[in-house]
């Protein structure tokens, strides 16, 4: 629970042919990382994201957006809020300003 499930999918490019990853055996017994697939080699850091945001018609960047509807209810003129859900443009892929560690890869942290 709360694993992203590439392991299972055979994308984990960290694994050893334990983790099922289809990694080498390196000299000496030991489990060498896996080698890359295709051209590009895998690196344990993060330097892009999928925005969390969305744009409005207007242009505006924000989590949520919402309208002002007035509602008469006897006799009185009440202001209420309604979500807007359509005509929204999600905000797509963002930079990192700072890279972060793959959420896959084994990593122990400790103080010394």
């Amino acid at each position: 629970m709360g694993a992203s499930g590439s392991k299972s999918r055979g994308l984990w490019p960290f694994a050893s042919s334990a983790a099922g990853g289809g990694g080498a055996e390196g000299p000496g017994g030991q489990q060498a990382l896996a080698r890359p697939r295709g051209a590009r080699a895998a690196t344990p850091f993060v330097f892009t994201r999928r925005g969390s945001m969305y744009y409005d018609e207007d242009g505006d960047l924000a989590h949520e957006f919402y309208e002002e509807t007035i509602v008469t209810k006897n006799g009185r003129k009440r202001a209420k809020l309604k979500r807007i859900h359509k005509n929204l443009i999600p905000q797509g892929i963002v930079k990192l300003e700072h890279p972060r560690i793959h959420v896959d890869f084994p990593v122990i942290i400790c103080e010394v």
